[in-house]
């Protein structure tokens, strides 16, 4: 098990230290016990409207391993855009005009296998002198992952390997990926968030629970991230008018537009 340390979200510049040293940081209680049951009750929703029409054997992840997909047009999802948990702390990794594209996660089902190490971003870059390469820019990319159950060895935890955000190295394949890789579950309680670069090394494990592990999030661009990726799935005009004036701002670019 990954020893990590779970800091209160009043510790801005502790988490930033953290989160740039390894490319990634745990923040305890990110959700309140309203929000997050709010969270679970939505995430819950979507798991069983999506186990519904596809089987286990036809997960988009591996055989009882799903992502979500895009859920932003969600109000559980919505939500999660202008936390004062964690918002404050992506804000000072990526800047105040930071970009929010989207929402989603991921959740894994009893029977799950260890899922390989990746990263969630490729070159792109293109340097026809290879001499630099995504992993030399700072950080453009930020997902924060929120815990909907408690993460234990038993029920699947994600597992990070620290440090991997900035490397050139490509992840091992799992026949070449040495035990203390494949040991570094993040065990950490409901109503956690893991603010992530999403270069850094991650994958899930196997679930040998009897019950989902899932969790939920949401995205952040870096302001001179200027690219086209944004959510497949835009935010209703009526989520988008309830949303807080800040949290509309950062979701200039995924509401629906109309007219």
């Amino acid at each position: 098990m990954l020893s990590i340390d779970l800091l209160d979200p009043a510790e801005i510049d502790r988490a930033v230290d953290i989160f740039h040293r390894d490319g990634f940081v745990a923040i305890k209680n990110a959700l309140s016990p309203e929000l997050l049951a709010k969270a679970q009750a939505g995430s819950e929703r979507v798991v069983q409207e999506q186990l519904d029409t596809i089987a286990l054997e036809d997960a988009n992840r591996g055989y009882a391993r799903y992502s979500f997909g895009s859920q932003i047009h969600h109000p559980e999802w919505a939500m999660l855009i202008d936390l004062p948990t964690t918002l404050p702390i992506v804000e000072k990794i990526l800047g105040q005009d930071l970009v929010c594209f989207g929402g989603g996660g991921d959740y894994s089902i009893p029977g799950a296998k260890i899922q390989r190490l990746h990263s969630d971003v490729g070159e792109f870059l293109n340097d026809p002198k290879q001499k630099v390469t995504f992993q030399d820019l700072p950080t453009f990319f930020v997902v924060i992952n929120f815990l909907m159950c408690d993460f234990t060895v038993e029920n699947g935890a994600i597992r990070f390997i620290p440090c991997t955000h900035r490397t050139r190295d490509i992840p091992p394949s799992l026949e070449d990926e040495p035990e203390w890789m494949q040991n570094n579950h993040t065990c950490a309680p409901a109503g956690t968030a893991i603010i992530r670069d999403v270069r850094c090394w991650h994958g899930g494990t196997a679930n040998n629970s009897d019950h989902p592990r899932v969790m939920t999030s949401v995205g952040y661009f870096a302001p001179w991230y200027n690219r086209n990726e944004v959510t497949a799935e835009k935010m209703p005009m009526s989520i988008y008018s309830g949303l807080s004036e800040r949290a509309q701002y950062l979701s200039r670019r995924i509401v629906e537009k109309s007219g």
